[in-house]
């Protein structure tokens, strides 16, 4: 497939196929991909491999993964791969923590990661090209090394202190002396298990020495992570839930995603006026937004966390958003001897035991990953994910609203100013102007 690429002010545009993603490296991995025949989802799996080893502080093996197909008739898909609360968090576990709550690095906060079996599933329904050839980039960039990128180090940097609180993650990701921009880094122990799982698919990772490592190593720092939840580990594909929103059919992933809260918002800006670039429409929003995260957090928790994203279109129309991540930077900074990754934090947005998200043994907790779609006369329109813990679902509407009510292009949506609305009902806008911030705080 000759890939011809048109760059100007009004993005990126091409003929036959689209891959957008966080790192160059992964990126041209999809294109690869697609190059060689393979499917959208087959890129999408790729290009996370890569970005699992690329960027391991937001995500890789030890942590979950969702997305959202879909197909060039317009019917719809998610895929559910989130981990489930070890079957030993029990509550009286909890009792001597402050507040009963998880923090955010304990032991406790490690559940069963779940993005290699979600890679298998989504690869044995949509794929077409062979499993193995998919992670082989990812395994070749893992034992021969990358240039660290500059965002990356800076992060790598900034969470050092993460890693070092681990001898194996200290040792794994030099914590004492962090890789600077151009570095070349190698993790030659991932580089084996993602071998291993090319081979023998998603059993390599959750019956063989991944696991045992993991639980072991969970389990020395005070934690209840078993071989048997690696082991029983499933995910599930499950319909969207959606709303109309300005001639778009806007779809979520269901609950328990906070995707709910972006459809409870768009429902209330719906039938209001949404003048462009009128403070009046930004102030609208932001209450619309607050409302909706409010519904959530009355059955549901609010954290934050950090994730990646690639989304894929193929010159069949398959399209995918794909997200993974192990939650905070470096997860819960626990290391797996000799398999090269970390394990993520997940439950550390459990919320108190009683809470409807409260910590149970083998359960899902309220996640903040929610890739999503958009289609229009039932097609495929935009396929979109926010990093950001509790900022995905904001993005998503702001992103909406100028797409759908406001008719811009998508990269002028992308390029423009945001605003978050924080836990504490702080308001944080980008570039604002001072009409916008006295109606924005008048109430």
């Amino acid at each position: 497939m000759d890939v011809r690429v048109n760059r100007s002010e009004a993005g990126v545009r091409a003929e036959h196929c689209m891959v957008a993603t966080g790192h160059p490296l992964a990126a041209r991995t999809a294109i690869t991909v697609l190059d060689a025949g393979g499917s959208a989802v087959d890129a999408a799996i790729a290009a996370d491999a890569v970005l699992g080893v690329v960027e391991p502080m937001a995500t890789g093996i030890g942590g979950d993964l969702l997305a959202m197909i879909v197909e060039a008739d317009g019917r719809a898909i998610t895929y559910n791969g989130t981990g489930r609360a070890p079957a030993a968090l029990t509550v009286d576990l909890l009792e001597r923590l402050p507040g009963r709550r998880i923090p955010e690095r304990h032991a406790l906060s490690v559940t069963t990661p779940g993005a290699v079996r979600g890679w298998h599933d989504l690869h044995r329904r949509f794929g077409r090209t062979d499993w193995a050839d998919l992670l082989a980039p990812a395994i070749a960039l893992a034992n021969a090394g990358f240039a660290v990128a500059p965002i990356c180090a800076g992060e790598w940097k900034l969470f050092a202190p993460v890693v070092r609180a681990d001898p194996v993650s200290a040792r794994l990701y030099r914590a004492e002396r962090p890789p600077a921009a151009g570095e070349i880094f190698a993790n030659p122990e991932l580089a084996a298990v993602l071998r291993a799982i090319a081979v023998d698919g998603p059993a390599a990772f959750y019956e063989g020495e991944p696991a045992r490592a993991a639980a072991l190593a969970d389990q020395a720092h005070g934690g209840v992570l078993s071989a048997g939840d690696f082991a029983g580990h499933i995910g599930d594909f499950r319909e969207p839930v959606s709303t109309r929103f300005r001639g778009l059919a806007v779809l979520e992933c269901p609950p328990n995603t906070h995707g709910v809260a972006v459809l409870d918002a768009l429902a209330e800006l719906e039938p209001l006026d949404l003048a462009e670039d009128d403070p009046a429409t930004m102030v609208a929003a932001v209450r619309a937004m607050g409302r909706g995260l409010a519904r959530a957090r009355q059955t549901v928790a609010d954290p934050a966390g950090d994730t990646v994203c690639t989304v894929v279109v193929d010159r069949d129309g398959l399209a995918v958003t794909l997200m993974t991540s192990v939650f905070k930077r470096f997860g819960s900074g626990i290391g797996v001897p000799g398999c090269g990754f970390v394990l993520q934090n997940r439950g550390s947005g459990f919320s108190e035991p009683g809470h409807l998200n409260g910590p149970a043994p083998g359960k899902r907790l309220y996640h903040t990953v929610v890739p999503a779609a958009a289609l229009k006369d039932g097609r495929f329109h935009a396929g979109f994910g926010v990093v950001g813990g509790a900022m995905q679902p904001q993005g998503h509407v702001q992103l909406l609203i100028r797409l759908a009510a406001w008719g811009e292009p998508l990269q002028a949506a992308i390029d423009a100013p945001r605003w978050r609305l924080g836990s504490s009902r702080s308001l944080r806008i980008s570039q604002p102007d001072a009409t916008t911030c006295e109606r924005a705080t008048s109430r």
